[in-house]
């Protein structure tokens, strides 16, 4: 069975971007702790399989996956996908995001 998802651009994203906007970074839990997406929910790609219904949108809509370049949310929706959630891979990653000089905040909660 092949896999579908959707990926779209930093642009893309930041245009869409609210405090509603369901998001999860699949890094590393230093990386995360660094600097993430404000509101970005913590689950790192390893833990991917066990906490699947964890990406479910609580508000029905998609969820979207950032990592530090795309890489590793592009797998995490690969992987996804395949369960039938409807996620968003969001090339360029945490990375991007800080290079268009959106901010990012630290610590271990998602705010």
């Amino acid at each position: 069975m092949s896999s579908q998802f959707s990926e779209i651009s930093i642009t893309e994203f930041a245009e869409l971007f609210n405090q509603d906007t369901f998001l999860i970074d699949v890094r590393e839990t230093d990386e995360y702790v660094g600097g993430h997406v404000p509101g970005a929910i913590h689950i790192p790609l390893n833990e991917v399989p066990q906490r699947v219904e964890e990406f479910r949108n609580p508000q029905g809509g998609v969820t979207y996956v950032i990592c530090k370049v795309g890489g590793r949310s592009a797998n995490a929706c690969d992987y996804l996908s395949q369960k039938s959630l409807s996620v968003i891979n969001i090339a360029g990653g945490t990375v991007g995001w800080l290079m268009q000089g959106h901010e990012v905040v630290e610590g271990s909660q998602p705010k």
